[in-house]
C-alpha cells in the first residue's frame, strides 16, 4: 500500500505535515532534515523543488527557493541526496514543485525516479486538473505515485466532486485563494468553506495548508480535516536555526501546542 494511504487508513486525524525547501539553508541537508522531522514525531514530509517563479508562494518561500537554487539545488541533485532515504526513514514523503522543472526532467522519468527514491506523491500546484486527468494520471499510477490536487474557496462544488472521484491520497485544501505566508487566525468565512468542503462526504481525506502558524489555526484546521500542512512558519524557523532540524520543529510544535 502506498505510504500516504497508509498514514490516513490508521492516524486518520491531527496530522502534521510539514513543508520545507530543499536546499535551504544548506544545499546538503535535505536528508538531515527528513530524518530530523521523522525523528519529532512529524506523521508527513513535503519537500519542495526550487523554481525561479513559485507563484503560489509568499516572500518566505519565495526567499527559500531563491536561496536553494544559489546554493546549487536542482531536480537532479535532489533526487541523489534522496538516494537510500527509505533505509531509515518511513514515514509519507512527497515531492511539491512546479510543472518547468518537471517537465523538462520528462515527466515519465520523473516518476520512475520517484519511484526508485520512495517517494509517495507529487503536488504540482500549476497542473490543470483536466491534463492531469487525460495526460498524467496513467503514468503517475503506472509508478504507484499520487498526485495530490489542490482546492481553494473559489472551487466549485461539482470540481471538488470531480477532484475527488478521480484522485488518491489526499486533497489538498487551500485555506485561502492567497498566496503561502503564517496567519494568526483563521476568519468566519475560511472556517465557513472548511465545514463546506467537511459536509460533501468525499472519498478523499483532506489536508489543510497555508497560513497556519500557531495554535488557533492548527486547531482549526484539524477540526475540520485529517490535519494540517506548515510550510512558511518552519521555512522560516529551520533559516533562524541556521538549519538545525530539530531546533526549528520543536520550535513549531511548542508553537502549535501553546
Amino acid at each position: 500500500m502506498n505510504r500516504i494511504n497508509q498514514l490516513f487508513s490508521t492516524n486518520p486525524r491531527n496530522l502534521l505535515s510539514i513543508y520545507f525547501c530543499a536546499g535551504c539553508p544548506t544545499l546538503n541537508g535535505t536528508a538531515d532534515v527528513i530524518r530530523s522531522l521523522e525523528r519529532n514525531g512529524v506523521h508527513m514530509i513535503e519537500i519542495g523543488i526550487p523554481f525561479s517563479d513559485p507563484m503560489a508562494d509568499g516572500v518566505v518561500i519565495q526567499e527559500a527557493t531563491t536561496r536553494a537554487l544559489h546554493n546549487g539545488m536542482s531536480l537532479r541533485l535532489l533526487f541523489s541526496q534522496l538516494e537510500g532515504i527509505r533505509s531509515d526513514v518511513q514515514i509519507p514523503l512527497i515531492l511539491m514543485g512546479y510543472l518547468n522543472p518537471i517537465m523538462q526532467y520528462g515527466f515519465e522519468a520523473f516518476c520512475k525516479r520517484c519511484m526508485e527514491c520512495g517517494i509517495d506523491g507529487v503536488i504540482i500546484p500549476d497542473l490543470p486538473f483536466r491534463d492531469y486527468a487525460s495526460t498524467y494520471k496513467a503514468i503517475s499510477d503506472r509508478y504507484d505515485l499520487r498526485i495530490i490536487m489542490l482546492i481553494t474557496p473559489e472551487t466549485s462544488l461539482e470540481r471538488v466532486r470531480e477532484i475527488d472521484a478521480h484522485t488518491d491520497g489526499f486533497i489538498y485544501m487551500v485555506s485561502s485563494a492567497a498566496i503561502t505566508g503564517a496567519q494568526k487566525d483563521f476568519n468566519a468565512a475560511k472556517q465557513a468553506y472548511f465545514q463546506r468542503i467537511e459536509e460533501l462526504g468525499l472519498r478523499n481525506p483532506r489536508m489543510v495548508g497555508f497560513g497556519i502558524s500557531n495554535r488557533q489555526t492548527y486547531e482549526a484546521a484539524c477540526a475540520h480535516a485529517s490535519g494540517a500542512i506548515i510550510g512558511s512558519r518552519f521555512v522560516s524557523l529551520l533559516n533562524e536555526a541556521q538549519g538545525d532540524a530539530d531546533q526549528a520543529i520543536q520550535a513549531l510544535q511548542r508553537a502549535i501546542q501553546e
